[in-house]
């Protein structure tokens, strides 16, 4: 990698962790090419990126961001993955790690909160940005359903009195 290279490539880094909601960390050793891939993809497909950094060039890069705490975590054969969404990358890393013992998690960052990795653990256990607005959203609903029932049901008691007069006349 040339100096431009590097230069380009910190930048981008820096934007990166400015940028996420959240980033993860974790060792990568032993995982295969066609593994990577299709943790790259299930990331993808999620809203997240997973990236191989230099070790040196992530510490560089994290300085000067809310998430410098934790450049102590980049040791070894690391990736980071990250997200906009806070929940989607921790969620994306535990379900591959759960099926892959070879990627080791080793913490991360919410903003400048630093996580260890039952922290990432217990990030992913929590409702996505979308799940949450779903929630609010039927919370919002079921009141105004009710009160649209509310509302109409003295009507239709009146149409249903009004309907049996009308019944009990022409019996008549």
């Amino acid at each position: 990698m040339e100096r431009a290279e590097k230069r380009e490539f910190v930048t981008e880094l820096n934007d990166v962790f400015k940028a996420s909601g959240s980033v993860v960390v974790a060792h990568y050793a032993g995982v295969t090419v066609a593994q990577m891939n299709d943790f790259r993809s299930k990331m993808r497909a999620a809203g997240g990126t997973v990236k191989v950094a230099k070790n040196r060039l992530a510490k560089i890069a994290l300085q000067g961001t809310e998430s410098e705490g934790m450049s102590n975590l980049f040791k070894g054969q690391t990736l980071i993955a990250y997200s906009e969404d806070p929940v989607t990358a921790p969620k994306v890393v535990m379900d591959f790690a759960k099926t892959n013992d070879k990627l080791v998690i080793l913490g991360g960052a919410m903003g400048s909160t630093t996580l260890n990795a039952d922290g990432v653990k217990s990030l992913a256990t929590m409702p996505s940005l979308d799940e949450l607005r779903a929630k609010l959203l039927g919370m919002i609903q079921t009141p105004a359903t009710r009160i649209a029932g509310v509302v109409q049901a003295p009507a239709a008691q009146l149409a249903r009195v009004f309907s049996a007069y009308a019944k009990k006349d022409e019996a008549a």
